[in-house]
This record gives structure tokens, C-alpha cells and sequence, in this order.
């Protein structure tokens, strides 16, 4: 047993060493650094220039064709800006991707020091311009299940501690957007983020979780309408765990993540399916309010999990002093009342 959990552990050190050797400097190079990366697409540039020149010797030695020399000399070699122009656009392009695939990266190695059991259904998202993915939530490890797959920008609340440190960091350079429940100006200007980022055919496709708190994988509670407001295509995601080794919901109230991922950790096995299914639009006539109810329909269906009429904010709310004890004397009184009758 333990050498399973020293294992994980190993395979979770061995990928944040491959992932921050690799990420730092991308990272380093896009954000702030116009200097430095400039010296590299110079570098860059001399580079092709070089190789270009052995060409074109290879060439005249090759065929001895003076025209040919002659044009690639004036037109290549000596035309340095439109060489730099063109790759000046191609490498924050790459960088980009390669933000994206690294993230990507270290949910894989995330998922595999669970020992997680994954399986797809459905084809793989694609980046396309409006269009927003919604899923059933479990867990924040929903988020990595799904990310290892596909580079999503999530909207999610913001984390103290480590987790904190991540989204400000890795998962801020994937376009992920972040509130604060206690900040009701909060939901304005992620609402204006949300619009903005579904209309940019470049941007990472956007993932919601519209029940905003995590579930326990029977129920589905209310979804949010926001993801519906966005007039866009809604694509739904519905996650479905099986317990027979460990139980992946996530209770804030009672554990950590960090003692959540020990958890996942030091079991047996995480096992879910993911299903990716049939693309939504808003219905003439339909209200942002029916096409939400319709999509958790379409998840609930496909994950088996049992509709509630409840608001998942429920659980953060706390009645007040007064209201509990009106409801505990009314519940004192009935009990009487049944006592007295018998």
C-alpha cells in the first residue's frame, strides 16, 4: 500500500519537474518580456538566414544556376524584415500553444497519481467562436478531468493558498476567469469577461459549471442562467463517478483540497465517464430560464443523476437566530400535539 502512494507521489513530483521546466520559460517569454523575446526572434531569425544561405550554395553548387542565386540572395537574404515580420507573428502563436498543451500536461499527470480510470464519450471539443461548454460539477478535480483533454478557460471562484497561487499563475495563461461571491459587483464585469471571451475564435473554449457549487453525483441542483444569456452555442458535459473505490465528491465545508487530493490519492482508483454530447441553441420563444432546465435535463438523463428544485448557494447561507427558533417551536408543538392525541 504504501508503495502505491510513493509511486503516485513520484509520478506527481516527476510532472511538476517536466511541467515547470518547460512552462517557466514559455511563460517568462510571453508575459512582459518584449525585450528578451525579441532577442530570441532575432536570434531565431539569423538563424534561418543561415540555414537559407547554405541553401542557396547548395544550390549554385548543385545546379549552377546563377538566376536562382541571385534571386534568393535580394529577395530572401537581404529582406531580413518580412522574414522577421512573419515570424514575429508565428512565435507568440506557439508559445500560446504550447501554454495550452502544458496545461494540458500536468492534469494527465494530476489525473494518473490518482490512478485514474477515464473514459470519453463523444467527440473531442474543438475551438470554435461562440460557443460555451456547461457540466454537472463534483468536485474541483472535475476541472483537471476535463482540462487534460482539452485546454478549457474556466470560470471559477477565486482560492486562497496553493490553488490561489495556481490561478493567478498556470491557469490565468489559459484565459480561466475568476469571482468572488462576496463581491456582488463581481458578477457585472465577469459577465462582461464572459461575453467577450466567447466571441474570439483564438480564445481557449469556455467552461462553466452552472450549478456553482459541487454536488454529491446523485442530484442536480438548479443551473445559474449566465451560461444561457451568452447567446452562443451551449454544449453540454455530463460527468458521472462511480464509487466502487473512492467517493470524489468534494465537501468545502468539511475538508480541504489539499486533504481532498490526499484522499483521491491514497485510494484505490478514481473511475468516472465523461460524455460529451449534442450541441444546444436557445429555442425561438425559449427563455434563458427553459434552456437551462432543458440542458440540465439532457445531463441529468445521460449521467443518471436525479433533478432537484434547490439553489446550491443553500449550503453557504446560514438561517438566521430567529427563523430556527420558529421552526424548532413549531416542530416542539406538533410534537406535542401528537403526544396529547395519543
Amino acid at each position: 500500500m504504501y508503495f502505491n502512494e510513493i509511486c503516485r507521489v513520484l509520478v506527481l513530483t516527476i510532472g511538476w519537474i517536466i511541467f515547470l521546466s518547460s512552462y517557466i520559460p514559455v511563460h517568462f517569454l510571453l508575459k512582459g518580456h518584449d525585450k528578451l523575446r525579441k532577442k530570441v526572434e532575432v536570434s531565431i531569425i539569423y538563424l534561418l538566414k543561415f540555414l537559407l544561405f547554405l541553401r542557396v550554395i547548395y544550390m549554385y553548387i548543385r545546379e549552377q544556376n546563377c538566376e536562382n542565386l541571385v534571386f534568393l540572395y535580394f529577395n530572401v537574404l537581404k529582406s531580413p524584415e518580412v522574414v522577421l515580420a512573419n515570424c514575429a507573428q508565428c512565435i507568440p502563436y506557439f508559445l500560446i500553444y504550447s501554454q495550452r498543451c502544458l496545461v494540458e500536461l500536468i492534469c494527465m499527470f494530476f489525473v494518473a497519481s490518482w490512478t485514474g480510470v477515464v473514459k470519453y464519450h463523444g467527440p473531442r471539443p474543438s475551438i470554435r467562436p461562440k460557443q460555451v461548454f456547461v457540466s454537472n460539477h463534483t468536485s474541483m478535480i472535475d476541472f483537471i478531468i476535463l482540462e487534460q483533454m482539452t485546454a478549457f478557460a474556466v470560470i471559477m471562484q477565486k482560492h486562497p493558498g496553493w490553488v490561489g497561487l495556481l490561478q493567478s499563475t498556470i491557469l490565468e495563461s489559459v484565459g480561466c476567469i475568476w469571482f468572488n461571491r462576496a463581491e456582488a459587483k463581481d458578477r457585472e464585469i465577469v459577465a462582461k469577461k464572459l461575453r467577450d471571451h466567447v466571441q474570439e475564435a483564438d480564445n481557449n473554449p469556455l467552461l462553466i459549471f452552472p450549478e456553482g457549487t459541487c454536488v454529491n453525483n446523485h442530484y442536480t441542483v438548479m443551473f445559474k442562467k449566465g451560461a444561457f444569456e451568452l447567446d452562443s452555442t451551449v454544449c453540454p458535459i455530463a460527468i458521472k463517478y462511480n464509487k466502487i473505490f473512492v467517493d470524489a465528491f468534494w465537501n468545502s465545508r468539511k475538508q480541504s483540497f489539499t486533504k481532498h487530493l490526499l484522499q483521491l490519492m491514497t485510494s484505490w482508483a478514481v473511475v468516472c465517464d465523461v460524455w460529451y454530447l449534442e450541441p444546444q441553441n436557445l429555442r425561438p420563444g425559449e427563455t434563458p430560464i427553459e434552456f437551462a432546465e432543458r440542458v440540465r435535463d439532457i445531463i441529468s438523463v445521460r449521467a443518471g443523476l436525479k433533478k432537484v428544485p434547490w439553489d446550491g448557494y443553500l449550503k453557504y447561507s446560514r438561517p438566521s437566530p430567529k427563523h430556527r427558533e420558529r421552526k424548532q417551536q413549531s416542530f416542539a408543538e406538533s410534537v406535542l400535539r401528537c403526544l396529547e392525541e395519543k
